[in-house]
């Protein structure tokens, strides 16, 4: 689905990805975005603007995130790092900035769709941490403090990443290629992001970590599990 108040850059956007072999449904607005989702019409991503009348991209998404998990892609004005950082924080599984080519929006459809398709192959099962954290990739559960977090799958992958090479330093770049894909090189603010959102669910103090602990200008590693 594609949610853009002007109808040139809606007809300009659906038409390019039904030459990429999807089929489109398209929105005005955001209400009309969420009564789609709301009559239950198959829907398996959005291309959500920011800039809208009456409901802007962000309510919109905030909307979304309260009843569905479906995979959105936030299209925010070129250099506005504020709109991005805020829709990645709003539950955003990508974004992409105007203007914007019609391959390079394909490309990050593919790569989305690639990461939400992969699956880990299960070298690491259930791994406790210490008396506070306990990560079990094979069923895919995480208790911290005695709760069981829910990981969305980009958290879970980025957690699986850093647990697998736990005392070693993963640049940012290593990171943004083993989790999101080689088209996503460069773009640090998506790790800084969801490492913050790793760090409110799995440490005791998110501002003091203990587990995921930042290399300053480099990186980050996962506490080293022999200490």
């Amino acid at each position: 689905m594609v949610v853009d108040d002007e109808p040139h850059i809606v007809r300009f956007t659906a038409m390019n990805l039904e030459v990429e072999g999807y089929n489109v449904v398209t929105a005005a607005n955001g209400a009309q975005a969420l009564e789609t989702l709301d009559n239950g019409d198959p829907v398996d991503l959005v291309v959500l603007d920011v800039m809208m009348p009456e409901m802007d991209g962000f309510e919109t998404l905030r909307r979304i995130r309260s009843g569905s998990s479906v995979p959105v892609i936030f299209v925010t004005v070129r250099g506005d790092e504020s709109d991005r950082v805020a829709g990645l924080d709003l539950g955003a599984d990508d974004y992409i900035t105007k203007p914007f080519s019609p391959r390079e929006l394909a490309s990050r459809i593919r790569a989305l769709f690639r990461r939400i398709e992969a699956t880990e192959p299960p070298r690491l099962q259930q791994v406790i941490v210490d008396d506070w954290l306990t990560i079990d990739f094979d069923q895919s559960r995480v208790l911290a403090g005695g709760q069981e977090m829910h990981l969305r799958p980009t958290e879970y992958r980025l957690l699986y990443q850093m647990v697998s090479n736990a005392g070693q330093l993963l640049t940012h770049d290593t990171l943004l290629e083993r989790v999101w894909g080689p088209e996503y090189r460069g773009e640090h603010q998506y790790v800084r992001t969801y490492v913050t959102y790793l760090r409110q669910k799995l440490e005791r103090d998110p501002r003091k970590p203990e587990y995921i602990l930042s290399e300053r200008g480099l990186g980050y590693r996962f506490r080293d599990l022999g200490r």
